[in-house]
């Protein structure tokens, strides 16, 4: 396989110029103090499920997300814990079913799987709905969805739902609130990049071959889906460039990152064609925490797959170990 991108060398300097949007710091401040759209906050819930396992007790998850919509997920937790656990929220699609993702619950921590608004799905039902997204794009896709302006865009409604999930685990009574760590694959990982930024106190982020990083660069060079349907919109758009680009910069995991101050695990595939690792290695450039990387040379989206989970497993115990239990600092 051809390299995607810049080579190696190049990305390891590679640090362009991306200047944050006006007001970035005020948008976000703005819209996580929102009050839900129908004035009434509601609490998180958590129903126990039966899923066969006997060593994983899951939960059939709802949350208040954006606008206080309920946002589902899977919380399994480790049978026969006694004291408060670590906790790894996790982002990227669909919930799927309760038994699929068992990692980070067999090795000892709770672990919340969050629903992505609008893509989510699972055998078991209670998807969740984009309710708020009014018409769908001109294209297909959710890159675009609501791009003509910060306010209606899909990622603001998403990054919103992330936040409140790890609100929701600060909360829980057997999560401890200062071993949080946030991650995900491609979509979650640019979704855990904001969440490092907008979220202070995190022990952790594990942004794992990340999307939605240096998007302007993304649009230009991606070959493939989801960032060709930046380059689709433009091409019926002509003289909306501007305009986009300026949009998607507030949702840019390359903004986020230079908010961050946890630890960070990053992961960049060198034959990544989805998320080219030019624009990976920007937001972990940025990143302005504690950070670490492991580059897959000759891997394609797949990343470190397997192997990278084990990079993971191994990172997040030594992280934990490290950090007093207690309540997190959330200033």
């Amino acid at each position: 396989m051809p390299s995607a991108d810049l080579p190696l060398a190049e990305c390891l300097t590679y640090r362009p110029e991306l200047p944050l949007p006006d007001g970035f710091d005020t948008f976000w401040a703005d819209t996580l103090g929102e009050a839900p759209l129908d004035g009434v906050p509601d609490k998180p819930r958590y129903k126990r499920i039966d899923s066969g396992l006997a060593q994983v007790h899951t939960y059939d998850v709802s949350v208040p997300g954006y606008g206080g919509r309920p946002v589902r997920g899977w919380l399994h937790m480790p049978a026969g814990a006694t004291e408060p656990l670590g906790c790894v929220v996790e982002f990227g699609r669909g919930r799927g079913l309760p038994h699929e993702q068992l990692m980070w619950a067999c090795a000892g921590y709770a672990h919340l799987i969050m629903d992505t608004r609008g893509q989510g799905w699972s055998a078991a039902g209670g998807v969740t709905a984009d309710t708020d997204a009014g018409a769908a794009g001109t294209v297909p896709g959710f890159v675009t969805r609501g791009v003509e302006s910060p306010e209606t865009h899909y990622y603001r409604r998403v990054f919103t739902d992330a936040v409140r999930c790890v609100e929701a685990m600060r909360e829980h009574p057997e999560v401890d609130p200062a071993r949080i760590v946030v991650t995900g694959f491609s979509q979650g990982g640019g979704i855990a990049l904001a969440v490092s930024g907008l979220v202070p106190g995190l022990a952790g982020v594990m942004p794992d071959v990340p999307f939605l990083c240096n998007i302007p660069r993304a649009a230009r060079i991606a070959g493939v889906p989801p960032y060709t349907e930046i380059a689709a919109y433009l091409q019926l758009y002509r003289d909306r460039t501007e305009s986009v680009f300026r949009t998607l910069a507030y949702f840019d995991g390359a903004h986020h990152a230079t908010r961050a101050t946890a630890p960070a695990l990053f992961s960049i595939a060198m034959m990544d064609e989805i998320c080219p690792p030019s624009t990976c290695f920007t937001a972990y450039h940025r990143y302005a925490g504690p950070k670490d990387v492991r580059v897959y040379e000759f891997n394609g989206h797949e990343g470190g797959a397997e192997h990278h989970r084990a990079e993971q497993l191994a990172w997040v115990r030594s992280l934990f170990a490290g950090l007093p239990s207690g309540q997190a600092d959330r200033s």
